[in-house]
């Protein structure tokens, strides 16, 4: 009988063995990493629409508005390498698990702040946890879908959830504003962070790329103080102007730290950004390429939510829902860039969509104080965001391709850490301009449109740019990418 016994346990053992083997299902893995990108990219642009209400509660000066978005940008963007480098080395699941449940953590601190500085401080881990989980989103699906049209479409679903979660962001934060209170902005990551947490736990598996090793920290706080602290330059001209040592210290500071980061990265031994894959020229000019972009694109949200809150007199939820054509714009772009990308080029296509996003730019610059709904804001809007999904997809698809597959986590770090960069650093500026017009945010109605319409015609002329450097610097396919090295 105890025989009998023991072989049947040993049996069951065995099942459980294997089924803890098997491989979940594609679907399930591709649902999980777009869910856990989906929360990074949504607190990007989820606290625009309740801006105002922070400011109100928490006493908040014009510029401390715009370090609530960027606290959680620059540490997003300054940690991504790092975070895509831990995940090469030590595990894609586990960065995914620790960088989720920090981000959880982050947000019930801010959902419960009390002061202004608490806000800022509880952004910024919210931006460190962000910057562990998103590579490894891209990572653990790109790990799980063979190369070819099926990662194409994967890819194309995780930039289309990324982007729907930045443009949701509006919706659902006025929805948050108007019922709750703007802490629900912040509040509501915590029960989708613990679901997805559970499911990251019970499914997903675990994969890494290369042995262990010491992680370059010194990089890292290189690289994230010298963003923020060129950022706070920036955004001192407000005020001082740039000729002001109130300004141009923390600039040169700022440009200091990055090169000092850059000499470390050369030195080291383990380097957290190896320069040599900048020589890799389609990893080289997707970054570039998409740092100009996210510039323009990323300021998107802030001044849209701003000019139809403050000028156009919506209310938060009003403004959420004036930008739901754009959420459904980004996704279709994302989800038409892999249709298209066969056909006519992943380079053809990322400057096809940047274009059409500086058309969308350039007509949100004819902008009035007493605009129409469907002109002023929606027709651009779509337009604008069209764009964005269309140029997303075909800029991720070149930098991961030419890569080498135990780098995949850093240059998924990488291409994520310049469009940050580029929105964090373009959003310092272009609030510099709007406010260098307007004269601050509490000019009147037609002075703050007239800034808000600079920073759209500015964005419009640096797509532009953007878009010429795209043709003249990208390969034309992924194919040509893996071996474009000069």
């Amino acid at each position: 009988m105890t025989p009998m016994l023991e072989a049947s346990g040993a049996s069951t053992a065995a099942r459980i063995s294997a089924r803890r083997r098997t491989p979940p299902p594609t679907w399930l893995v591709v649902a999980l990493a777009c869910a856990g990108q989906f929360l990074v990219v949504l607190d990007v642009s989820v606290v625009n629409v309740a801006l105002p209400s922070m400011r109100t509660d928490l006493a908040l000066s014009a510029s401390g508005l715009q370090w609530v978005v960027n606290a959680y940008a620059i540490a997003f963007a300054g940690f991504m390498l790092l975070g895509g480098r831990a995940g090469d080395l030590y595990g894609r699941k586990r960065m995914f698990l620790v960088g989720l449940g920090l981000f959880t953590l982050a947000s019930l601190g801010g959902g419960f702040a009390q002061e202004g500085w608490q806000l800022l401080l509880a952004r910024a881990v919210q931006g460190l946890g962000a910057a562990v989980l998103a590579p490894s989103t891209l990572t653990i699906l790109t790990a799980a879908v063979p190369e070819g049209a099926a990662r194409a479409r994967a890819i194309a679903t995780w930039t289309a959830v990324g982007a729907g979660g930045g443009a949701a962001g509006g919706l659902v934060g006025g929805v948050l504003v108007d019922g709750l209170s703007w802490r629900w902005v912040l509040l509501i990551n915590v029960p989708v962070g613990a679901v997805v947490l559970a499911g990251a736990v019970l499914w997903l598996t675990e994969s890494r790329a290369g042995e262990r090793r010491r992680l370059d920290l010194p990089g890292a706080m290189l690289v994230t103080g010298g963003l923020a602290t060129l950022a706070y330059g920036i955004s001192r001209t407000e005020s001082d102007g740039w000729a002001a040592t109130a300004t141009l210290v923390p600039l040169l500071g700022g440009l200091l730290l990055l090169g000092l980061f850059l000499l470390v990265e050369a030195r080291t031994g383990a380097p957290l950004m190896p320069l040599g894959l900048l020589r890799l020229r389609s990893v080289a000019s997707a970054n570039v390429a998409m740092l100009v972009s996210g510039s323009s694109m990323f300021s998107m949200w802030f001044f849209m939510t701003l000019y139809a809150q403050n000028v156009l007199g919506y209310s938060p939820l009003e403004a959420g829902a004036a930008l739901v054509p754009s959420s459904l714009a980004v996704v279709l772009g994302s989800k038409l860039a892999p249709r298209f990308m066969p056909a006519i080029g992943a380079r053809n296509v990322a400057v096809l969509g940047t274009l059409v996003a500086a058309a969308g730019f350039g007509w949100q610059s004819t902008m009035t104080a007493d605009g129409a709904y469907v002109t002023a804001i929606m027709i651009p809007g779509v337009l604008m965001m069209l764009g964005a999904g269309l140029a997303a997809t075909p800029l991720a698809s070149l930098a991961i391709s030419g890569a080498a597959a135990g780098d995949a986590g850093l240059v998924s770090g990488l291409i994520n850490t310049s469009r940050t960069m580029g929105g964090s650093l373009g959003l310092a500026v272009m609030s510099t301009i709007a406010a260098a017009r307007s004269g601050g945010e509490d000019a009147g109605p037609g002075a703050l449109t007239d800034g808000y319409a600079l920073v759209f015609r500015t964005a419009a002329v640096v797509l532009v740019a953007g878009a010429v450097l795209m043709w003249a610097r990208l390969p034309a396919g992924e194919r040509e990418a893996k071996g474009a090295g000069g």
